[in-house]
């Protein structure tokens, strides 16, 4: 893996898989959204294979086997109202955090379609919004990652360079985006993605999860 050596003075993350473990949220929202619909409730592989294929833009059709856009507006309603009860912090990530705070800025970047307010009161109730000097969503930007576009209006807002900035993030598109914007790439195993599929995108660190980080940055641990 190529680890070219850079200037931290900004951290950007990702939230869903990166920060905070959404994978129980996903699944309440398939199983509400199928249950809405008549259908019977997938199984947690199928239930998490719908957010992957949402992140990358691909169709679910033959997933939900159903009106597609009526599942959707069950599903995401599902999703964004129960985020903060089924999602979780990834473990050691406040210590982290904390840590990397007090070395560079940090930032949030999330592709939910949800006003900012709604992510930092999660953010507030897990301990960990104090951390973060700028919190994008998808509701912030006109085109979606990996669009580099969100990267870009936060750098602006914390006032650093692209080129001293860490990008850290689960999915492909995370990668993709971050790539587009100049960032250093990190993709963590802690999300919906495959060290395999992650791997494909030439990120330039791939770690097991984001408390990984200050050590492979010069930041102790």
């Amino acid at each position: 893996m190529n680890q070219k050596k850079i200037t931290v003075r900004g951290v950007l993350f990702d939230l869903d898989g990166t920060i905070v473990d959404s994978k129980q949220a996903y699944f309440e929202a398939a199983r509400v959204a199928f249950n809405t619909l008549g259908l019977k409730p997938p199984e947690m592989q199928k239930a998490l294979e719908i957010p992957r294929r949402l992140e990358r833009g691909m169709p679910i059709s033959d997933l939900t086997n159903s009106d597609v856009d009526k599942f959707l507006d069950v599903y995401l309603k599902t999703y964004y109202s129960v985020t903060k009860f089924r999602s979780k912090p990834i473990p050691g990530i406040q210590d982290t955090l904390r840590l990397l705070s007090t070395k560079a800025k940090l930032a949030l970047i999330t592709m939910r379609f949800v006003k900012k307010t709604s992510v930092v009161n999660e953010l507030q109730q897990f301990g960990i919004a104090r951390y973060f000097a700028y919190v994008v969503t998808a509701l912030d930007t006109l085109k979606p990652k990996p669009s580099p576009e969100a990267l870009i209006k936060t750098v602006e807002a914390i006032d650093v360079n692209l080129c001293d900035c860490v990008f850290v993030g689960d999915s492909v598109t995370d990668i993709q985006a971050g790539k587009a914007a100049g960032a250093f790439t990190v993709a963590v195993l802690s999300g919906l993605f495959s060290g395999d599929e992650l791997a494909g995108e030439k990120p330039d660190l791939i770690l097991k999860d984001a408390t990984q980080l200050p050590v492979f940055l010069g930041f102790g641990s």
